[in-house]
């Protein structure tokens, strides 16, 4: 059997200056949740790295009577973000079968128009949508901050079923129709299980960007509907409360749990891969 040539200095160069580029990113990316985490072990009153010591006080604070608006705050933001998915299931999927394969100019300028919402700075649509509301006569509320979210995190599902009915024979379909099935009937029993894997990876990304949006619920979240991040963000900024890096703590594990579950059940890095 020949030996694999070893690899020559430009290839072996250009692996370690990119393996390096990667480790400092990830660095940068893990360093900051690492250190959350940490500091939400404290026994401290007030916020600090490296802790003097460990205990899980302010895990337990979390079931006290005061972190009540903590929770009511975690719950809106759940709604919410349950809501905005299914909606974005439902707008995505409709979207991808609608453009999928289709060459026409109105198609291609449709997928753009649908796809803005990722180019365009959330900012800026959260206040663009403040102002428009208020032109209408409309006032902050919690149907406007769905639809809000919708419209940012729609995208992602759409992008997801895009890839995976990209990788769809068509004929598939076309043979169910052919023996008698109708066209909802075909998408149903035949597309759906198909593509169902990307609709599921596009969902997972829905969710976790509703329920961590900031710039949206900024500006269409009224004084009732007062979401999780937003009043992490209040509380940390008038006494840097140490509860909001037990919530942290919690909003890591919970994500690192739907991730576990998107991975088993919808193949996400798989869907994000293609």
């Amino acid at each position: 059997m020949a030996e694999r040539a070893p690899p020559d200095l430009d290839t072996l160069s250009f692996r370690l200056v990119f393996g390096a580029i990667a480790a400092i990113g990830l660095v940068f990316l893990v360093a900051p949740t690492l250190i959350v985490l940490v500091t939400s072990f404290t026994n401290a009153a007030t916020l600090k790295f490296p802790p003097p010591g460990y205990s899980f006080r302010w895990y337990a604070a979390l079931a006290d009577p005061d972190a009540s608006q903590i929770w009511s705050a975690a719950r809106n933001s759940l709604v919410i973000a349950v809501c905005a998915t299914i909606l974005s299931v439902v707008i995505g999927t409709a979207g991808a079968l609608v453009v999928s394969g289709n060459r026409a100019p109105w198609a291609r300028a449709l997928d753009a128009l649908m796809m803005s919402p990722l180019v365009l700075p959330a900012l800026a649509f959260g206040f663009g949508c403040l102002i428009y509301i208020s032109l209408i006569g409309l006032s902050p509320s919690l149907t406007l901050l769905i639809v809000g979210h919708t419209v940012v995190c729609f995208p992602f599902v759409m992008r997801t079923t895009l890839a995976s009915l990209a990788q769809l024979d068509p004929a598939l379909a076309e043979a169910s129709e052919s023996l008698g099935a109708s066209r909802l009937r075909a998408f149903v029993k035949v597309t759906l299980p198909l593509i169902g894997k990307g609709v599921g990876a596009g969902a997972f990304i829905a969710f976790m960007a509703s329920f961590d949006n900031v710039p949206v619920s900024l500006f269409l979240a009224d004084a009732r509907t007062e979401v999780l991040p937003i009043h992490m963000w209040q509380i940390i900024d008038n006494d840097l409360d140490v509860r909001t890096a037990a919530v942290s703590g919690v909003l890591i594990a919970f994500t690192l749990a739907l991730m576990l579950i998107a991975e088993r059940f919808a193949g996400l890095t798989r869907q994000l891969g293609r």
